[in-house]
């Protein structure tokens, strides 16, 4: 029999105890996957809106509990636009909303109708709402599809019933999944004259980035200017929260999993203890021992490894399927993360069964031959 035969043959020979230790490697693995895909998909959406200006920055107020919670003065948008080495400021409102059971989460933004070009907003079929008109409405073209609807077509919008005046595309395709209505229609809807949550500013051509961030920071410190991902943190404290409760599972699955290998090597150590002594007494070297018990804890590992990922694919289904998470939850399925999963399977493995190895190695044959 070969090395490999020798182990996948002492895990066959312990199914129950190796099913139990795979099963806590699933549910850690699974726990891994969920936390990742959902704190990845969910950063993606809360940075999604930040980016669906399509604009070299984005203004925020600072530090809020969730970007949707901005609130900036329109006239302060203005005033951006005067700092030196900006070409364009606009003002857009956004806000989320129900539309129906399905589609419990739906973005809406007010925006003016001459900053759509600025804002990345093509027009597909139909024409734009007027500045100040009211009941007349945009759909991205991907929610226009979800909704069933098309040019000409109504629907009702928080009681508000809206014609739809045309159809739009963006150039972040977060925006595709929006509803866009004139800015004053929107601010009177939610009691916001005057204001919008997120400003957007283009930066003349050949001027720097951050020169004008550090600009309007300076002149504005209220507000908070979004050049890169590095800066979510300062107007959307959510993003904070999100990879630390991801962080935190990650290391509670980690406990879970290593406690569950290591329990299930130990007890397998003294019921072996014997085994152990008669391979060292024909001459098994001690890294052998090690081998053959890391072997043992690396197959059981694998296979509750890809069960995990099972469950976690499953898990991820029922998640984008809750009511409080519809709408808002897109899961993104990154490589990343599986792959980083199934490094995590054989690095509780490892963990988990170093001791018990260790500890096999270095039994005494005399001594082990002793016991009963």
């Amino acid at each position: 029999m070969t090395f490999l035969g020798l182990i996948l043959h002492n895990v066959a020979a312990r199914r129950l105890r190796a099913a139990l230790t795979a099963g806590a490697v699933a549910i850690a693995v699974m726990a891994v996957v969920a936390l990742g895909t959902l704190t990845l998909s969910l950063k993606e959406s809360a940075t999604g809106i930040l980016k669906v200006g399509n604009a070299d920055l984005t203004i925020a107020q600072k530090h809020v509990d969730n970007i949707l919670n901005s609130t900036i003065a329109a006239d302060e948008m203005k005033r951006v636009g005067k700092v030196p080495g900006v070409a364009d400021s606009i003002g857009a409102l956004v806000q989320l909303d129900k539309y129906d059971a399905a589609n419990p989460g739906v973005i809406q933004v007010g925006l003016d109708p001459s900053a759509q070009k600025s804002f990345g907003v093509v027009l597909l079929q139909g024409r734009s709402y007027g500045a100040t008109s009211s009941g007349q409405a945009m759909l991205g073209y991907v929610l226009a599809q979800t909704l069933h609807k098309k040019v000409g077509d109504r629907f009702i919008m928080d009681s508000h019933t809206y014609r739809v005046t045309g159809l739009y595309r963006t150039n972040v395709s977060f925006g595709n999944s929006t509803m866009m209505f004139p800015l004053p229609e929107l601010q009177g809807r939610y009691q916001k004259a005057g204001q919008v949550t997120l400003g957007f500013v283009k930066v003349k051509p050949g001027v720097s980035k951050l020169q004008v961030k550090r600009a309007i920071d300076a002149r504005f410190p209220q507000l908070a200017t979004v050049a890169s991902e590095s800066d979510y943190g300062l107007v959307d404290n959510t993003l904070v929260l999100i990879s630390a409760a991801n962080t935190g599972g990650g290391i509670l699955a980690a406990v879970i999993a290593i406690t569950g290998v290591l329990n299930t090597s130990l007890l397998s150590f003294f019921e072996r203890i014997r085994e152990f002594g008669v391979l060292r007494s024909i001459g098994w070297s001690r890294r052998r021992i090690i081998s053959l018990v890391l072997g043992e804890a690396l197959v059981v590992s694998l296979v509750g490894a890809l069960v995990g990922l099972l469950l976690g694919w499953i898990a991820i289904n029922v998640l984008q399927h809750l009511n409080a998470l519809r709408g808002v939850f897109h899961p993104i399925y990154d490589t990343g993360i599986f792959g980083r999963s199934l490094a995590f399977a054989f690095v509780v493995a490892f963990v988990g069964a170093t001791y018990p190895a260790l500890r096999a190695a270095f039994l005494s044959p005399l001594e082990a031959m002793r016991r009963e």
